[in-house]
């Protein structure tokens, strides 16, 4: 069953073209990912077909009979409900139920009566008849599972990020027949967001959604819509294939361009020889002479470049030293020691609200700590991407153009081109007419791309991202990753994007519930791999020895001079060892010495190659990865 259809949409802001002619139709049971740069207009479609957002000319259909739910960026709830109401706010009659029995139940607990239990038996028998018994259980479940338990407070008393939690359940729990959703991972931390792409498989409803989780995308889309300059473009499959078949059209788009150019070129040159003696020009190749120029191709968006030059970073960069830190009664960091090195590519994570940005403010001496002191090196420069984009709100009629020459009016780029503002901004997809535009009529996720250019235009040598996958489009981070590749300096991030984390970093701290943080060396995949193997028992202590709690330091990403003769060693021992273990194993098969004192030997030295073979192995590919 079709559940709407979109048939030549058009939609015009003045200064750019957000649809088309676009057409679409969403049937039961699809899965649907809607993707496109920041400012394409991927949270206006959504909102036209919600209802919510006129357009200019063209067809939308909706089924009668079909629910939507939208779920928007920022979603608007009642501050004066409670988290139960706002949750139960569409299920109708069933919310009254709910509302109501929980009221009796307080009242019961505060003021036993035997009318009290006798209203409350009555209201028992109603629900199960309804089945509200069943909506309220699975309410408290997806509460639980977003880290919402006490379901009577007050909206007004919520942070943002729980407000997004609330409307995210209040759109689960509605049992809509399409759910639309913008950017539903935004704010929600790693464990969380694993929850949802596990609830959304199993969702039996039609769902399109726009998200930058790319793993997410993966895993619970079955189609793709690219939204690229207006146009919509289909894919059937999920992310990886979208990738794939979009790189193979590019190239053909490439080759068609290359010739369309040359006929074109033979063309032209032909119109300007003249004609011969006693003769005229074809008519005909005349006008394909102009068709061919008239002709027009879709402009490639391009891609965002940011290679700019770096300062020099000496040995120290930021040293905590037994830092701690507590909001009121609440410990958010416990002696906290690390040494943050020049080169280093460090994630931090944690649930929402342990302290993962507090202890970025630390590093920075944004803030100062309750114990332990903060050291920084001499030359380090940070850079700080932080969550909210505070700078940009003030300057609501500031065209973006002046507002980036405020930071500077020039740049100077790794190869020691000089570009101008003017030409940044291009190369951060804004097109000469938006950069005359005040700030305040970029879309969320401009404004984020924006914020990020002016950090990077500074040149630092110490990048602090916090939560910089929020709000990105797919091209600007997967440029962004490109960049942190080739970063000279020091990189912490604090990130729920498991994609991005496992192309960025080479070790995690990770926060605990206690307030501890935890060093692991790798990527986030890496992580996730260590914490889910079982440690070895601890090997027995000496009576009275006393075990020193190092600071960890993170591991180098470069190979030390003795390290790389070890690699280059190992190429070499490594086959040498694997082939005297294949002789002996042939001599102890085929012809194994007699005397006990010789098989004795053979056999020792096999098991000390076999040793020395797994652990070679291992310290091979450990030198490997970061060789």
């Amino acid at each position: 069953m079709t559940l709407f259809t979109l048939r030549s949409l058009q939609k015009d802001f003045g200064i750019k073209t957000i649809l088309r002619n676009a057409s679409f139709s969403l049937e039961e049971g699809d899965k649907v990912g809607l993707i496109g740069t920041n400012g394409s207009g991927k949270s206006t479609l959504l909102k036209i077909i919600a209802g919510l957002e006129p357009y200019d000319a063209g067809e939308r259909w909706v089924n009668g009979r079909a629910k939507v739910v939208y779920l928007p960026q920022q979603p608007e709830l009642d501050p004066q409900r409670t988290i139960l109401e706002q949750v139960f706010a569409d299920s109708g009659d069933v919310q009254s139920l709910i509302v109501e029995y929980e009221t009796l139940s307080q009242a019961i607990a505060q003021h036993p009566s035997d009318l009290l239990m006798a209203q409350l038996s009555a209201l028992s028998q109603k629900m199960e008849q309804t089945g509200a018994w069943d909506l309220e259980s699975q309410a408290k479940a997806v509460l639980t599972k977003l880290g919402i338990t006490d379901v009577h407070r007050p909206i007004h008393q919520l942070s943002g990020g729980y407000r997004k939690r609330i409307a995210l359940a209040n759109a689960l729990l509605a049992q809509p027949d399409v759910l639309l959703m913008d950017e539903p991972t935004n704010h929600l931390d790693a464990d969380t967001v694993d929850w949802l792409q596990n609830y959304l498989q199993r969702f039996r409803g039609a769902l399109l959604l726009i998200t930058h989780d790319r793993y997410f995308l993966d895993r619970v889309t079955s189609r793709i819509l690219e939204l690229d300059q207006g146009e919509l473009l289909l894919y059937h499959g999920n992310y990886s294939y979208y990738l794939e078949h979009k790189a193979t059209a590019e190239a053909a788009l490439v080759s068609s361009q290359k010739k369309h150019a040359s006929v074109l070129r033979r063309e032209l040159e032909w119109l300007k020889r003249g004609p011969k003696a006693r003769s005229t020009k074809q008519k005909a190749r005349i006008e394909r002479a102009h068709a061919l120029q008239a002709q027009e191709f879709k402009q490639s968006l391009g891609k965002v470049d940011i290679s700019t030059v770096g300062r020099r970073i000496g040995k120290k960069v930021i040293e905590l030293h037994g830092v701690s830190k507590s909001f009121g009664d609440r410990p958010i960091i416990r002696n906290f020691s690390y040494l943050f090195g020049p080169e280093d590519r460090v994630g931090i994570i944690g649930p929402n609200g342990v302290g993962k940005s507090t202890l970025l403010n630390l590093a920075i001496k944004s803030i100062s700590p309750d114990g332990g002191t903060v050291d920084h090196g001499s030359t380090i420069h940070i850079g700080y991407f932080d969550q909210h984009s505070e700078p940009l709100t003030d300057h609501p009629d500031t065209r973006v153009i002046d507002y980036l020459k405020s930071i500077s009016d020039r740049i100077e780029t790794t190869d020691g081109t000089v570009i101008t503002a003017s030409q940044m901004l291009e190369r951060f997809l804004f097109p000469p007419i938006q950069q005359y535009a005040p700030i305040a009529k970029l879309s969320g996720g401009e404004k984020r791309r924006l914020f990020l250019l002016e950090v990077l235009m500074q040149s630092p040598n110490v990048l602090i991202l916090d939560e910089p996958t929020n709000d990105l489009d797919i091209p600007t981070l997967t440029v962004l990753e490109d960049y942190l590749e080739d970063f000279n300096g020091c990189v912490l991030i604090v990130s729920h994007d498991r994609y991005f984390l496992d192309r960025t970093v080479d070790s995690i701290l990770a926060f605990q519930l206690d307030g501890t943080l935890r060093a692991h060396t790798g990527n986030y995949s890496l992580y996730l791999e260590a914490i889910d193997t079982p440690a070895p028992p601890p090997a027995p202590k000496e009576v009275g020895a006393v075990e020193a709690a190092p600071i960890p330091k993170s591991p180098s990403r470069k190979l030390s001079y003795k390290e790389k003769r070890e690699y280059e060693q190992l190429e070499t021992q490594i086959p040498q060892w694997e082939a005297e273990k294949a002789q002996l194993e042939a001599t102890l098969y085929r012809n194994p010495p007699s005397a006990y004192g010789d098989l004795k030997a053979l056999t020792d030295r096999l098991a000390e190659l076999t040793t020395a073979i797994d652990d070679g192995t291992q310290r091979w590919l450990d030198l490997a990865e970061r060789a």
